[in-house]
């Protein structure tokens, strides 16, 4: 959505950190953190896009100041509370009122780790010829969103070519609304000085992924 978070980031928060530990926690309640989130049983409403649309929803301070998985801690927090599966008081206490049976037994580490290696797809069958082809010239639209979207701020308005068809792919912004619509996933190549105007007179170009619908052309 349009707000604090933004998939292409946001400029004036200073350069950003490249050289961090390499461990992949900072701290024991991190990996606690991500091991409860692999391990939980979940609505069939849940996926992936409606799960980064409620981070999303964070109020900016607290997306701002609060760590990557404290963050991760907000957005299930929410879920659960939206779907009547946990209170806010069962939160705060970290103590279960009541049995909820909509979700049954939480999976096992050992079935958590196979997920791991068994990544989701959401890749789809093509059933209709794409609107465009490779070498055609379009521009990223420039409208906003109040929902999920994967189409960054910066390159909104813009105008690239077309590079790479990727196949058809389920579109983020539906999916987040719980409908699944497959499009034409394309590989756009965006000149840097098109995006950035301290950027002329570079060579240099940026590739982004970009569903069909949020494309038109020149």
């Amino acid at each position: 959505m349009d707000g604090t978070h933004d998939l292409g980031g946001r400029q004036g928060f200073g350069p950003v950190g490249a050289d961090e530990p390499e461990e992949p926690f900072h701290a024991d309640w991190e990996a606690r953190m991500f091991g409860m989130a692999r391990t939980m049983k979940r609505p069939s409403t849940w996926n992936i896009d409606w799960w980064r649309h409620s981070r999303e929803l964070i109020d900016p301070a607290d997306y701002l100041l609060r760590p990557y998985f404290d963050q991760w801690m907000q957005a299930y927090a929410a879920l659960l509370v939206d779907d009547g599966l946990a209170t806010v008081e069962e939160l705060a206490s970290g103590h279960a009122q009541t049995r909820s049976h909509a979700l049954g037994q939480p999976i096992t580490g050992a079935e958590a780790a196979k997920l791991v290696h068994r990544p989701s797809r959401y890749d789809r069958p093509l059933n209709r010829a794409p609107l465009y082809q490779v070498g055609q010239g379009v521009r990223a639209k420039a409208l906003g969103t109040t929902g999920h979207t994967r189409l960054p701020g910066y390159a909104r308005g813009r105008a690239g070519r077309i590079v790479q068809l990727r196949g058809s792919h389920v579109l983020p912004d539906a999916s987040a609304r719980g409908q699944e619509v497959a499009e034409p996933l394309y590989t756009i190549a965006f000149a840097a000085a098109e995006l950035w105007p301290e950027a002329v007179g570079s060579k240099d170009e940026v590739m982004i992924d970009l569903w069909e619908s949020y494309l038109e052309p020149l």
